[in-house]
């Protein structure tokens, strides 16, 4: 496009059909973009991790091309360009580079780090995400306790190698005094029943309590029918708990999705 413009500029020069303010103003934009493609190269693509990243600036739009290793860097490369001053746009067509992960693999993999990130946090038997994966364009649905365990499980997509793109779909259960005391008395419920106890063992927490307004759901894999119909049982003994949906799935069927609930 600069290219264009300084043609165009030379081409009405010698022809004298751009007026003297009419060829200053084209400079100006041409001389404009020239720097503005300068600063956002020196100032906000200057990470080693985004040395493949071009840009190119058109009347302020700036345009992202080249690769990256993850997806969290396309990301991290669109938020930085747009806070340059003078960027009125940013049109960002950067490919995710690395392996090609199939998806089966792929889901497997977001499903245990998805499990394992808040342990330690105590908020990992309230978060229930879900996770699918289409050739390497990745889903994230189903609840998290808040919006920090959203953004977490985001990002531990978003900065996994395989992953093209991360969709977030989680829905953050609502915070609320009521919610909060019916969260912990299922918990305890759930967890401190003799039957359901050696599930309080395993560090991600296999059974898991979602509540919204009162109404509690229950997600992940128990051993038995048994120990389903335990934990459902459990749960609708807390005080104040309107409904309780069992969905909780017994070893050896099948989940239709990859999940960490």
């Amino acid at each position: 496009m600069r290219l264009y413009k300084t043609a165009l500029i030379a081409a009405g020069m010698a022809m004298g059909y751009l007026s003297n303010p009419t060829m200053q103003a084209l400079s100006q934009t041409s001389n404009g973009d020239s720097d503005l493609k300068a600063e956002i190269m020196n100032k906000a693509l200057n990470k080693p991790k985004l040395k493949n990243v071009q840009v190119s600036i058109n009347d302020g739009t700036a345009t992202l091309t080249g690769t990256v290793e993850v997806f969290d860097l396309k990301q991290e490369a669109d938020k930085r360009v747009h806070h340059i001053k003078g960027v009125q746009a940013v049109r960002n067509e950067i490919q995710v580079g690395g392996p090609t992960v199939p998806d089966e693999e792929l889901q497997q993999k977001l499903v245990k780090a998805i499990s394992f990130d808040r342990v330690g946090y105590g908020t990992t038997a309230f978060n229930a995400i879900a996770v699918n994966s289409q050739n390497g364009d990745v889903t994230l649905t189903g609840h998290a306790y808040g919006p920090v365990d959203a953004d977490s499980a985001v990002a531990v997509a978003a900065n996994t190698l395989g992953v093209k793109n991360v969709t977030n779909d989680i829905e953050v259960d609502p915070l609320s005094p009521m919610d909060d005391r019916i969260r912990l008395q299922v918990f305890r419920s759930v967890y401190g029943f003799p039957t359901l106890n050696k599930y309080a063992i395993d560090p991600v927490k296999p059974i898991r309590i979602s509540v919204q307004n009162g109404n509690v759901t229950l997600y992940g894999v128990v051993d038995s029918k048994a120990d389903s119909d335990a934990a459902n049982i459990r749960a609708n003994s807390v005080p104040g708990v309107f409904k309780v949906i069992n969905d909780l799935q017994v070893a050896g069927s099948a989940p239709k999705e990859q999940s960490s609930r």
